[in-house]
C-alpha cells in the first residue's frame, strides 16, 4: 500500500507563499512520477504541476506557471510544490498523487494523499 501525506497548507495573503510537502513510502517513490492536484468547492480536481521520477521532465498547468515550483527529493522521498504570489483564486485543497508518468490526467494516478487546504485571502 502506498502511502501520501501532504502538509504544509495553510492561510496567506495575496501575494504570499507557501511551500507543500508530500512525504511518501519509500519502495515506490523513486521509480514514480509525482503530481500535484488542486480542488476548489464545487469544481473539478485540477492539475497543477506533476515531476517525473528523475526530475527530468516538469510540466505546469498554465495558471500557475511562473508562480510554482514542483521539485522532489528522492533521499527524503518527498515531493514539495513551492507556491509563490499566491492568489485568492489559488485556494483549494491541494493533494499530490503518484503515477507511473508525469500525466496531467488525475484519471492516471494510482495513489493519492487525504489533501491539504490552502486559503489565500485578498
Amino acid at each position: 500500500q502506498v502511502q501520501l501525506v501532504e502538509s504544509g497548507g495553510g492561510l496567506v495573503q495575496a501575494g504570499g507563499s507557501l511551500r507543500l510537502s508530500c512525504a511518501a513510502s519509500k519502495r515506490t517513490f523513486s521509480s514514480n512520477s509525482m503530481g500535484w492536484f488542486r480542488q476548489a468547492p464545487g469544481k473539478e480536481r485540477e492539475f497543477v504541476a506533476t515531476i517525473s521520477w528523475s526530475g527530468g521532465n516538469i510540466y505546469y498547468a498554465e495558471s500557475v506557471k511562473g508562480r510554482f515550483t514542483i521539485s522532489r527529493d528522492n533521499a527524503k522521498n518527498t515531493v514539495y510544490l513551492q507556491m509563490n504570489s499566491l492568489k485568492p483564486e489559488d485556494t483549494a485543497v491541494y493533494y499530490c498523487a503518484a503515477t507511473r508518468r508525469p500525466y496531467s490526467d488525475y484519471r492516471m494516478y494510482d495513489y493519492w494523499g487525504q489533501g491539504t487546504q490552502v486559503t489565500v485571502s485578498s
